[in-house]
């Protein structure tokens, strides 16, 4: 069995790492502003998908845990992007 090694993540990166996700959301506000027609929301899901992103890899250490969680976690998303792209597929042939 492979023994747990902490890790220890530098204040630097929290702090980069928070700055990148405040600018994401001036950006998400700054988008909101204009008129995109469907790509509104998915813009707004793709800066949101960002954001998911960093806080899964660096509040949450799944970039220090194991290789097949991240796979894990990778697949949720793809299966759950797809779900996404599929309702809006669907909603966008109604009448």
């Amino acid at each position: 069995m492979e023994e747990h090694k902490p890790h220890i993540v530098e204040y630097l990166t929290n702090i980069y790492v928070w700055i990148a996700l405040a600018v994401l959301t001036v950006i998400t506000i700054w988008v909101s502003e204009f008129d995109l027609k469907l790509l509104t929301v998915a813009v707004a899901l793709g800066v949101a998908s960002i954001k998911a992103t960093l806080v899964l890899m660096y509040f949450m250490h799944l970039r220090f845990d194991s290789k097949i969680l991240t796979f894990m976690v990778l697949i949720t998303m793809i299966v759950f992007l797809s779900l996404i792209v599929f309702t809006f597929i669907d909603y966008s042939y109604r009448a």
